[in-house]
This record gives structure tokens, sequence and C-alpha cells, in this order.
């Protein structure tokens, strides 16, 4: 008899590399997200937009004894749910650097400049429209790349664009998301203090000494880790900083060597077949604890990184990235006057930094670094493709309107403004972005 699968149950039956794993993720987390902006976008507009608003802030408090932690809906999702998006930052940026497409510096040396000017050009045309003003603390906006959604509009196109494209684009976005975690902590904390960042940094020591004695259980780490997310959160550096550094911490190497792993199973499997099948189909007590021994050598080959890795992307496509994108992307917008918010200094400094910026540091640098032979293109690739590409990394959304939110912290009017301008720039950066590699740069490839 066939046996049947639900449909999302087909996909994990497959066999994939942990990259095909991670384009997957990001491909479903950026259709999850896009659905969820425009419910968002909705609700703010709807009859029912001050309950929406309301909602997320409703505070949530938790108390033991004299000790209370008390935050609104908002920051909940924002501090504490981000957190494990960070966590799943901090782990991809380690593979890709470990064993990843960052591994290799002659492969990576490319993606790393082309990150690098995607980052600073962007953050130089913000300041150069916003200097001298309150908005000024808004650089960091157009800085960052909505790795989900570039991937999503890479991934639709197929076979049209070539491996090695949607390879130089995620360790584009990797070396970008580590850039907006390094602003994040240096530049958007207002006041640190210290009492409760050394217990941060001693908690992290603590998850460092767990990784050296060998301690592969996650549930040890899962302790000390929420203990130094609310010491970071205590010490005004941004709670979700905790989850990268935690990554850190994570044990990427597996408890016994791979190579002995094929000759241990095929020994536990030819011993499982001299076990008669007893009645009814039903396994020997023998063969029961075999399987289970084989089940142990697996987890002990794999390693605890690769474990969280795949185990947290699907909660975090399905329920942290869409709650996050539900609570922050809803502004209710007043179309008689979008001109004129469109037209102030924090809009254009993130449309023209997320544009403008993306294209030229991307796409220039890269092309000046192939022309002074330090890097080279990817295989199979054309530089018309690395330009389309660069749109796509003017999606600034997810980082940049967490960036949004830190940079004009109170501040509801510059918010609102902020979000309008990473909104309008990253629809028309993903369009133009989609349009050109499918009409234009894939004829040029041909």
């Amino acid at each position: 008899m066939k046996k049947l699968y639900a449909p999302w149950e087909k996909v994990f039956k497959k066999v994939a590399t942990p990259f095909e794993e991670f384009i997957h993720a990001q491909t479903t987390t950026g259709l999850i997200l896009m659905i969820m902006t425009v419910v968002a976008l909705v609700l703010a507009n709807s009859p029912i937009a001050s309950s929406y608003e309301h909602f997320f802030h409703t505070y949530i408090n938790l108390e033991v004894g004299s000790w209370k932690l008390s935050q609104s809906i908002h920051h909940w999702i924002n501090d504490g749910l981000m957190a494990i998006f960070f966590f799943i930052i901090g782990l991809e940026i380690k593979r890709n650097i470990t064993v990843g497409e960052l591994s290799d510096i002659k492969v990576a040396i490319l993606p790393i400049i082309a990150a690098i000017g995607g980052m600073v050009i962007p953050a130089l045309i913000y300041l150069s429209i916003n200097g001298g003003l309150d908005s000024v603390r808004g650089w960091g906006i157009p800085m960052a790349t909505d790795i989900a959604f570039a991937i999503s509009a890479l991934v639709l196109l197929g076979k049209r664009v070539p491996t090695s494209l949607v390879t130089f684009l995620v360790a584009l976005a990797i070396v970008d998301d580590l850039g907006a975690v390094v602003v994040i902590a240096l530049f958007y904390t207002n006041e640190i203090h210290m009492f409760w960042l050394v217990l941060a940094l001693g908690a992290f020591f603590g998850m460092m000494v767990l990784n050296r004695f060998g301690i592969h259980a996650v549930l040890p780490y899962f302790i000390v880790g929420l203990l130094m997310w609310y010491f970071m959160l205590e010490s005004g550096v941004h709670a979700t900083i905790a989850g990268v550094i935690a990554a850190m911490s994570i044990p990427s190497r597996p408890k016994y060597v791979p190579i002995t792993f094929a000759e241990h199973t095929s020994r536990l499997l030819h011993e499982y077949d001299s076990y008669p099948i007893a009645t009814d189909h039903m396994m020997h007590e023998k063969q029961k604890a075999i399987l289970q021994n084989i089940k142990d050598t697996i987890d002990a080959v794999g390693t605890p990184a690769s474990r969280l890795e795949h185990g947290l992307h699907l909660p975090v496509s399905l329920l942290v990235i869409p709650l996050f994108a539900l609570a922050n992307a809803g502004i209710s917008i007043d179309f008689s006057s979008i001109n004129q918010s469109i037209m102030q200094p924090v809009s254009l400094g993130i449309i023209f930094g997320l544009i403008g910026g993306k294209i030229v540091g991307i796409a220039g640098l890269s092309w000046l670094a192939i022309k002074l032979k330090i890097a080279t293109l990817p295989q199979n690739t054309t530089m018309s493709q690395i330009f389309g590409v660069s749109f796509l990394g003017g999606i600034g959304f997810t980082m940049s309107i967490f960036v949004a939110e830190l940079a004009f912290l109170g501040n509801s009017e510059l918010i609102f403004q902020a979000k309008i301008g990473i909104l309008a720039a990253s629809l028309f950066a993903g369009l133009f972005g989609f349009v050109w590699l499918r009409y234009i740069a894939s004829s040029s490839n041909k």
C-alpha cells in the first residue's frame, strides 16, 4: 500500500544539502513575509486599525516574587522573538565562514567587497541628505538587505539565472547581515550598564566552556543563552545581539569522526538483519535496541549547530518573521499626503540609499574589483546579472524596519517616514531587479 504524505511532508522527505535547505527556507520566509506585509497594511488602513494598534501595545508581564519583566507585545516580538531570528543569522554566518560560501577567500572576496560597498555607499547617501537633522541617526537603515525577499525573487527566476549567482547573493547577504549586527551593537545602543554587560559576557564565556568540554546537548546552551538574553536586555545593548553571540558558542564539530560512521552503521545494520522478523511483522527487541543505537550514532555524527539551524528555520519562517511583519509593517497611509511624506529627508535618504546606493555599492565595487583583478566574476555570470542582483540588494524590509525602530525610538513621525521609504524602495528594487534579470540580463548570457 502506498504511503500518503501531506504536501509539506513531501518536501522534508527529499535529501537536500544545507545550502539547498537554506535557499528553501529563505524562499518560504519571503513568500510568507510578503503575505503578512499585505495583511498588516490592510489591517492598519481598515476600520479595526485602532484595535490592531492597541493589541500590539498591550503589555505582558512576567513576575516571580519581587522580580518583574514588563514589555508590550510589540517589544516582546522585536526584543524576544527576533533574538531567535538573529540566532539563526548567527548560525548561518558561522556555517558560511567555516564550510559554506565564505570559507574559500578566492570565491568569497567578490561578495565581501560587494557587501561592504552595498553598506557604506547607501549610508553615505543617507547622511548627505539628512546631515545636520535629527533624522541623521537613521543612516543604518538603507545599509540592510532582506535576504529572504532577495533570494525569493532570484529563486522565482529558476534556470534563467545560474546557481553561482544565487551563491553570490547568499554570500553577499550573509556579510550584509553581519554588518547590520555590528552596526546595531555599536551605534544603536543609547546607554550601557556595565554590570549587566559583564554578566552577559560571563554567560557567553559559560557557553564557550560547555562547547570546550564537548557538551552537545542543546538544553544547557538554551538555559545559559536565555540568561544571556536577559542580561543583554538589561545592559542597554539590544537584546537580539545575544542571539548572534549565542550562535557562535554552539558546537559545529561532530562528537565522533564521520569516517567511522559508515563502518559502525553497516555493522549495526548487518546485526539488525541477522534477527528473524517476529510475528505480525513486529521487530525483535534486539532490533529496536539496534535502531536506537543507529539513531544515537546519527545524532553523534551530526552537530548541534546544524540540527538547530535545520530545526529552527521552520518556526522562524512560520512564526517569528510573520509576527514581526504583522507588528511592524502596518502603517496607516493617508494617500492625500503620501507625496509629502515620501519627499521628507528620511524617506528620500532611504529610497536613494536602497536603490542608488546599492547599485553603486554592489555593482560598482564589483566591477572595480574585477577590473583591478582583485576578484573574478562567479562562473557563468555576467556583469549585467550582477547589476540585477544589486537591485535585489535594495530590498531592505525586515532588517531596515528593525533598524528604523531602533534609530527613531519614540518618534512615530520619523518611523512612519522611514517605513514609507523602505516600502517604496523595496517594492521598486524588487520589481526592477526581477524584470532586469528576467528579460534583460538573461538574454545577455545566451
